[in-house]
């Protein structure tokens, strides 16, 4: 019911993700990132396994070795699959047997996508192909591979909700959180809004670096 990618620019160490299902929130329950690593946890999902993947990056767990470790300690891991890269290239895949339906994954330069109920297991290496020959940041790159996901077929039904995560070394917050709940077509709205957000996201950054330097909000009452 997921498709995703979790990717690296290893040019300016910002770590991301972006997803697309036919749940709702997909992006709330499935879609981590923060400075050093990016994760994805779907199929029947369990949302805590993101925080806590995160967590093993950043002290210093590769990813096969947090995989692992995160597979230790669940309780059911035959429902999930999991995705994580790190800010070094490095990924790590996991397929749970009870996996839904068709089943894909496909590994790249800095990059990893996979996803169930595909329309076609061919759909990550899709996704995977657009990242690599990309141009522009990490999250048009991610974009881009959602709707090369979406054109090789996507999921085997529609999908209803989509997101997309960027997180930028030394920032303890993601500057880009974007996401798409409930609508026939949320990777084509995803790209909208990323059009809107993406001449604001350094305005952002700014307003919580340094305020006095920031530029004006332009809202009535300023």
């Amino acid at each position: 019911m997921t498709f995703s990618i979790a990717a690296v620019d290893r040019d300016t160490g910002e770590t991301g993700c972006a997803v697309s299902s036919s749940s709702i929130c997909v992006a709330s329950r499935c879609a981590f990132a923060a400075s050093g690593g990016a994760v994805l946890t779907q199929n029947v999902t369990n949302p805590a396994l993101g925080p806590r993947a995160l967590s093993l990056l950043a002290n210093g767990f590769a990813p096969q070795e947090a995989l692992d470790r995160l597979l230790r300690d669940e309780r059911a891991p035959q429902w999930r699959q999991l995705l994580i890269v790190d800010s070094l290239g490095r990924s790590a895949v996991f397929d749970g047997d009870k996996a839904l339906g068709v089943v894909g994954r496909a590994d790249g330069d800095d990059c990893v996508a996979a996803g169930n109920l595909l329309a076609s297991s061919q759909v990550p290496r899709a996704m995977v192909e657009a990242f690599e020959t990309a141009r522009g940041g990490l999250a048009e790159r991610l974009i881009l591979a959602m709707e090369a996901g979406l054109a090789a077929g996507g999921e085997a039904g529609p999908v209803y909700s989509a997101g997309l995560k960027v997180a930028r070394p030394g920032i303890d917050w993601p500057v880009v959180d974007l996401r798409v709940d409930w609508h026939e077509t949320p990777i084509l709205l995803l790209r909208e809004l990323w059009r809107r957000y993406q001449p604001q996201l350094e305005d952002y950054v700014t307003r919580a670096a340094d305020p006095d330097a920031a530029p004006g909000y332009g809202v009535p009452g300023e």
